[in-house]
């Protein structure tokens, strides 16, 4: 055998990247990653692109959702400890679901809200009353009547005139034109901007939550030794759970299955507490109800607001 072959096979040639040009042999690039095999794109490279990544059939989301729905508590311990590659990221779990939960609801018209069809706007009903009460006699004025309250020049403390509210409104012009418009609407038009501030601005408003579920957590859990992050992550897992419960009993109808998902709604957030945060029974059960309490009235505050900026910002 000649020398220059024995060279060539001990040592054999490196090919530069195609998107790095760092000298390569394998089938990756030890620098940035890239295949080094590449081939003109075709129709089939992308729908194995789009199955391998987003799909993920081989494995990788069949897992994650076995372990998230069904053991509480477990994808969040596997990842602390470390393992991570085989499971779909928890922000991209929960924005895809999220996604999915809105748009599902948006689909089958879950979240509309329904004004009565009798809701007049506000100057329409306030301009009879207003009529009828400049045909009315003028009452003779009480002397000296006190009702708990001190008369001052005319005027009761604690009412407010127009004088205050045209204080108010030079304060915040635009949005006082923007209240008014929408209390001239129909009720359907009023419904309809509603609903589309609450399915614009809600999926917002519940991913800005996230960190105060992890904060609230923290808080239940001081001295546990866990950091943050862990808590975030625990919110995230938790919280993309709910999305796939609710999302299932909006398209199942069947009442009795209902009550079931409910059922497991309601059970996996303290069997998946217990799991990840290893305290008792008692101490889990007293922790589940404090941190239900004080999110339900934050996720009602978030979700009013969010509806409150949809019709802020209509046009």
């Amino acid at each position: 055998m000649k020398p220059d072959s024995l060279s060539e096979q001990t040592h054999p040639s490196f090919a530069p990247c195609h998107n790095c040009q760092a000298p390569t042999g394998g089938n990756f690039c030890q620098n940035c990653g890239q295949e080094t095999h590449l081939h003109p794109a075709s129709a089939r490279e992308f729908l194995h692109e789009f199955v391998g990544h987003y799909v993920a059939l081989e494995g990788k989301l069949l897992g994650t959702l076995w372990r998230l729905l069904f053991r509480p508590g477990l994808l969040t311990n596997e990842y602390v400890a470390g393992r991570r590659v085989r499971f779909v990221q928890p922000l991209r779990l929960y924005l895809t679901l999220s996604v999915l939960f809105f748009a599902l609801l948006k689909f089958t018209h879950g979240g509309t809200i329904q004004l009565d069809d009798d809701a007049k706007p506000t100057a329409e009903l306030a301009a009879p009353a207003a009529a009828e009460e400049r045909h009315k006699p003028a009452a003779p004025a009480a002397k000296n009547e006190q009702v708990g309250e001190e008369q001052v020049g005319g005027r009761v403390d604690g009412d407010i005139d127009d004088a205050d509210i045209a204080r108010w409104a030079d304060r915040v012009p635009g949005l006082t034109k923007r209240w008014q418009h929408f209390e001239h609407l129909s009720s359907a038009e009023k419904s309809k901007v509603i609903g589309d501030g609450f399915y614009h601005y809600a999926p917002y408003a519940l991913f800005l939550m996230m960190p105060v579920f992890a904060l609230y957590l923290k808080l239940l859990y001081l001295g546990s030794g866990k950091r943050y992050g862990e808590h975030l992550l625990f919110a995230l897992h938790s919280n993309a759970f709910a999305f796939i419960m609710l999302g299932a009993m909006t398209l199942i109808g069947h009442g009795g299955v209902k009550f079931l998902l409910w059922l497991w709604l309601l059970a996996y957030l303290p069997w998946a507490m217990r799991r990840v945060y290893q305290r008792g029974r008692r101490a889990t059960a007293w922790r589940w109800l404090a941190l239900m309490t004080v999110y339900t009235v934050t996720i009602g505050i978030g979700l009013l607001l969010s509806m409150g900026v949809g019709i802020l910002t209509a046009h």
